[in-house]
């Protein structure tokens, strides 16, 4: 049993190494839809850390709104702005610049995560240090009155861009400001039942954004069964997304990080997953997949092949279309967690929410395979191994996991 522990929770440390590492490695190429544009940018492919440029080819920073979810011309304008107002305090002339080109990570150094990524820190820092288990309602509280105070607090973090998620969570927040843990959670709640009930939802919360902070209620429900594991993700992402079309796809992806955690074969759950009804993804995953063998591992030729089966699949944010892409890369980089990171970066599109989530299934199926992280990425990475150190540290104080 000791050495089962063990086992369990150094996949738990590597999944959380590998979720910080590649959405840090694909931070400067985030949402980079055109491959060419990697290589012209950055001098070839991207091989490691790497800081972005100021400027992005294809940004559409300028269009967001800046007072919800989705574009600015679609957004209410009677609502008030909350970037710059109740988030982002000193973003906002980032996403008014005139240049119409601004980079989303601008600023950020090499090996700095994205706002999602340091959110999904905070929630597994929030759990392993409480005295609950994740699925409890009381982790939930904690979790989301922990969030409200990092996302409102200036100078909490150096990101520029916040999705849709935040914005609409925000939107709603501005007007009575909930802060102690059950006052938010009864808010999150409130809005979660409306939003999940309108005739009209909203279309920019069905993204894969919605996995990087659900993540941590997986690792730490690792011991427990798997209905409770995949129980914690979905009730959190209700309250952070709440769109009818996530709980089989949120489930999907719990299911398949609990089994990889206790030491399932990575390549046999990610075909599970592409034959799911909710995917339907095995027969195209499978054309690609023998493309790709017949040529040379790491070669220019397979990484073209790779790329053309994410742009197929799900190149975009939407959940299912990207789940689809995460699952193909995590049948065919079952037992790489280098290339696996590497090849979801140069893939371009929203590589950093699907890159997170690829991270920390590779990460937790490379602690059985007697392989890890790279060392030189974790120790490039700027905000996860203070954080990580800490979550670490509860784990090993508690009986947890």
């Amino acid at each position: 049993m000791c050495v089962q522990m063990c086992e369990v929770r150094r996949a738990v440390a590597e999944a959380l190494w590998g979720m910080c590492a590649a959405d840090a490695v694909s931070m400067p190429v985030h949402w980079y839809y055109n491959t060419r544009d990697i290589r012209r940018d950055f001098g070839g492919w991207i091989r490691g850390l790497t800081a972005p440029r100021d400027t992005h080819p294809s940004s559409i920073l300028r269009l967001s709104s800046t007072a919800g979810s989705g574009r600015t011309a679609g957004s209410n304008a009677t609502t008030p702005p909350v970037v710059g107002n109740v988030i982002l305090h000193d973003k906002l002339k980032f996403w008014t610049d005139p240049r119409r080109s601004v980079h989303y990570h601008q600023g950020l150094p090499a090996g700095g995560n994205t706002l999602n990524a340091l959110c999904a820190l905070r929630v597994m820092r929030v759990l392993s240090g409480g005295a609950f288990g994740a699925a409890d309602p009381e982790a939930r509280a904690a979790v989301l009155s922990d969030y409200v105070e990092f996302m409102t607090r200036p100078g909490s973090h150096d990101d520029t861009y916040a999705e849709s998620f935040h914005r609409s969570f925000f939107s709603d927040w501005q007007e009575l400001r909930p802060t102690a843990p059950t006052e938010v959670l009864e808010f999150a709640e409130r809005r979660s039942g409306r939003m999940l009930n309108s005739p009209r939802a909203d279309g920019q919360l069905n993204a894969i954004g919605c996995l990087p902070m659900a993540i941590p209620f997986v690792l730490m429900s690792a011991s427990a069964n798997e209905e409770e594991a995949v129980g914690a993700a979905v009730e959190f992402v209700k309250l952070t997304h709440p769109h009818p079309a996530l709980e089989p796809l949120v489930s999907l992806y719990a299911r398949a990080l609990h089994a990889t955690l206790n030491g399932a074969c990575l390549k046999q759950q990610a075909e599970t997953a592409l034959k799911s009804p909710a995917l339907d993804a095995w027969d195209a995953c499978r054309q690609f997949v023998q493309r790709a063998e017949r040529f040379p591992g790491s070669s220019e030729e397979r990484l073209k092949v790779h790329q053309s089966a994410v742009e197929s699949l799900g190149l975009a944010c939407y959940t299912k279309g990207a789940l689809s892409s995460l699952f193909y890369m995590a049948y065919s980089f079952h037992n790489d967690v280098t290339e696996g990171i590497l090849t979801n970066t140069n893939c371009g599109g929203e590589n950093c929410n699907r890159g997170a989530a690829l991270g920390a299934l590779l990460g937790a199926r490379a602690a059985y395979l007697g392989s890890v992280v790279p060392q030189e990425w974790k120790d490039g990475l700027v905000d996860a191994p203070e954080r990580i150190a800490g979550v670490l540290r509860d784990l090993n104080r508690s009986a947890s996991v």
